[in-house]
């Protein structure tokens, strides 16, 4: 009999399976606090609840169009227009996947062909690399130095190479935090045009900020028509599990992105569709700024607690993760020391260098999320500087 990996497909062999969730793993085994996975553990809305219920108990159980319930659709459109000022078609532009993972996998199964090259910016999240492993392609990992973390022009020209299809660009970022500014953005825009290149912005944490101002980059001029807006409602809502998410896209990239979509997964949970409609309706800015307040304070409490334990680290720009070092603390490498962490001290966090192409980068990182109750935030505070205090 041949060897398994024989029997496996070989663009499977070139990444391996989510680092992230298996720290998940890792936590239930040690009974750790999980700060390594982005869900919240608490409550989703109220108004999302029972509008999910009430979908439910009205038997909306069978397939919603493949792109997407027209009502959600409807709300999407109108919420790119009241917030960014964008013209938005929901019946040519908008399309509902299941979550912000498929979308981005559908985006380069729709758009990038075989030997095409896609540029990402690193620190990345894990799944943009294999997405385009997946198509064929190469990833091109352009390094964001910290602690900035600055997209600039040079290296991203230099980048660019003329099997160069895509720009893949996340703000604000997971797992750094950074929101790109209006001048890092017009030089991905400026790159885009010069070389005639699609514009591929994974913005799921969109209203999630703390400094700064989200920026979505089909607003700059001349982007429209070239830019791929994968979003969801998973992180807006607090309901990671119900697989929500969105794309926004120009007719023509919409049509294949479709294609994709409906041979992939079909569609997206029809109810909870109808549910996040009604989030999308009744849930406006208020509730955005709401949710960054929120946040802020849950992400000052984790930073003060990692100080005291001895991490070197910062508070992000947005989204709801801290990338700590830990070089303070130990010299293991950063898988060992974040499953010790998991094991002695019960806090589980994510080895720094899931998020980098050479795992050097991340040698002496770990994340946290901290989109958790206080009371979890407060116990593996508790349980961090115990571990400190140990070493």
């Amino acid at each position: 009999m041949k060897q398994t990996a024989d029997r496996t497909a070989r663009r499977t062999r070139s990444f391996t399976e989510s680092v992230i969730r298996e720290m998940t793993r890792v936590a239930k085994e040690h009974d750790a606090v999980n700060l390594a996975q982005g869900f919240p553990d608490f409550s989703a809305p109220d108004v999302l609840k029972e509008a999910a219920a009430a979908a439910i108990r009205a038997d909306v159980n069978q397939y919603a169009i493949t792109w997407g319930a027209p009502r959600l659709r409807r709300a999407l459109a109108k919420k790119y227009g009241a917030l960014y000022g964008m013209d938005v078609d929901p019946e040519r532009d908008v399309t509902v996947t299941c979550g912000a993972t498929e979308a981005m996998a559908a985006v380069m199964l729709a758009l990038i062909d075989p030997g095409d090259e896609v540029i990402i910016c690193e620190p990345f999240y894990e799944n943009y690399g294999p997405d385009a492993v997946l198509c064929a392609a190469r990833p091109i990992f352009l390094t964001l130095e910290p602690p900035a973390y600055r997209l600039e022009r040079d290296a991203l020209a230099a980048a660019i190479t003329p099997r160069t299809r895509a720009i893949a660009i996340n703000t604000p970022n997971n797992p750094t935090g950074r929101v790109f500014d209006r001048a890092e953005l017009q030089t991905v825009a400026d790159l885009c045009i010069e070389h005639d290149l699609v514009a591929i912005t994974d913005e799921i944490y969109e209203h999630i900020l703390y400094r700064g101002t989200h920026i979505p980059l089909a607003t700059l001029p001349g982007m429209a028509e070239r830019t791929v807006t994968v979003s969801g409602l998973s992180k807006t809502f607090s309901v990671t599990g119900w697989r929500v998410g969105t794309i926004v896209a120009p007719p023509d990239l919409t049509d294949a992105i479709r294609k994709v979509h409906d041979f992939l997964t079909v569609g997206s949970p029809a109810p909870l569709q109808e549910a996040c409609a009604v989030g999308l309706e009744q849930l406006g800015p208020e509730y955005y700024a709401s949710l960054s307040t929120a946040y802020a304070e849950r992400g000052r409490m984790l930073l003060a607690a990692l100080g005291e334990a001895g991490f070197r680290c910062a508070m992000p720009e947005g989204a709801y993760y801290i990338l700590a070092d830990y070089s303070e603390l130990s010299d293991e490498d950063d898988t060992t020391f974040a499953k010790r962490l998991a094991r002695e001290a019960r806090v589980a966090s994510v080895p720094g260098s899931s998020f980098f192409s050479q795992a050097e980068r991340g040698g002496s990182l770990v994340r946290f999320a901290f989109c958790k109750k206080h009371d979890t935030l407060r116990e593996a505070g508790t349980l961090l500087r115990e571990f400190a205090a140990r070493r």
